[in-house]
Formats: structure tokens, C-alpha cells, sequence
């Protein structure tokens, strides 16, 4: 699958699941400053990719999950430098080094965006093609 299909698949999965019309997502959207998802927005996106790509998206992958709820990693409403670490091992798509010039947890969701999601999911299934 080409990056144009995949990117109109996302697309059409973040305009139902979040109620927003297709134009108004692009690759550099933000999934909460943009488009409004919430945090249970993101276990419906992740159950609605894994439907639409039939792939397992194991838990964390996309997302970070138990990182915020960690104390190594989370101090005082803000991610450590261990966190931060663990967020580049964890979830490679995503734009750590911008994140990390004020890593307050509750700003993360700014950093989801369209192209993390399409970045993982081209990965994921050129990895699934070549198996």
C-alpha cells in the first residue's frame, strides 16, 4: 500500500472517529490541538487503525501508556529526562526532541499527530510485506 492510500485510510479513520470533516486533517495536525481527540479518543483511533490496516497495534506502541504513570518518569506534571529517554526508545515516531523543549505530561497529546500515525503504520506494513 503507497503512502497517498494510506494517508487517505488514516484520514478517513480520524475524520468518524473524531467528527471531523477529511479536509481539515493533514499530515501535520496535531490529534488534540487540531482535531480535538481526548484521551479516550486514542483507544478508539487505535482500535478503528487496527480494524482498517488488520494489524495488532500492541499496547504502547502508538501511544505511550504506562510512561506517564511511571514516577521514574513523570515528576511534578513533567516528563524526565529518563522519561523522555523512554519515549524515543518507546514510541519512535514521535517528535521527542520538540516535546522535550517543555515536557509538561498534560501537553504530550499536542505532539500525536497525523504523520506519527502515518510514519508508524508505513513501517508497520512494509515490515508486514516483507514477512
Amino acid at each position: 500500500m503507497n503512502e497517498e492510500a494510506i494517508f487517505e485510510k488514516v484520514r478517513e479513520t480520524l475524520s468518524s472517529a473524531l467528527g471531523v470533516a477529511q479536509n481539515d486533517i493533514q499530515p501535520s495536525s496535531s490529534l488534540s490541538r487540531d482535531l480535538g481527540a481526548e484521551s479516550i479518543d486514542f483507544i478508539d483511533i487505535l482500535f478503528r487503525l487496527e480494524k482498517v490496516f488488520e494489524i495488532k497495534i500492541p499496547n504502547g506502541e502508538l501511544f505511550p501508556g504506562n510512561i506517564l504513570n511511571d514516577e521514574r518518569f513523570v515528576k511534578e506534571g513533567r516528563v524526565t529526562a529518563a522519561g523522555l529517554e523512554e519515549l524515543k526508545a518507546k514510541v519512535p515516531y514521535l517528535d521527542v526532541a520538540a516535546f522535550a523543549r517543555n515536557p509538561q505530561v498534560s501537553k504530550l497529546g499536542d505532539f500525536f499527530t497525523v504523520q506519527m500515525i502515518l510514519s508508524y503504520l508505513q513501517d508497520r506494513l512494509s515490515k508486514s510485506a516483507k514477512v
